[in-house]
């Protein structure tokens, strides 16, 4: 392989991004979810309690799908 090919995926700020498919092992490297390993995405997947896309048989997410997933986790302030 040369440097080029082992380049890291683009970050989903950019615009290429929204049209891109990541792993859940890609997800976990990049740290896109709060997750240490890919086998906790994946069974979450299973799980249904992530959203995902599983084409043909395969966890994939969206730039859509991090950004739904990560609004599950957020906390609200209580108003005083």
């Amino acid at each position: 392989m040369t440097a080029m090919a082992t380049k890291a995926a683009p970050r989903p700020e950019t615009g290429e991004a929204e049209f891109r498919r990541w792993t859940p092992q890609e997800v976990v490297d990049l740290k896109l979810l709060p997750y240490r390993s890919a086998r906790i995405v994946r069974e979450k997947c299973y799980r249904r309690e992530l959203f995902c896309h599983r084409d043909g048989g395969r966890i994939t997410f969206t730039a859509d799908d991090l950004r739904r997933n990560n609004e599950l986790g957020a906390q609200v302030p209580l108003s005083a």
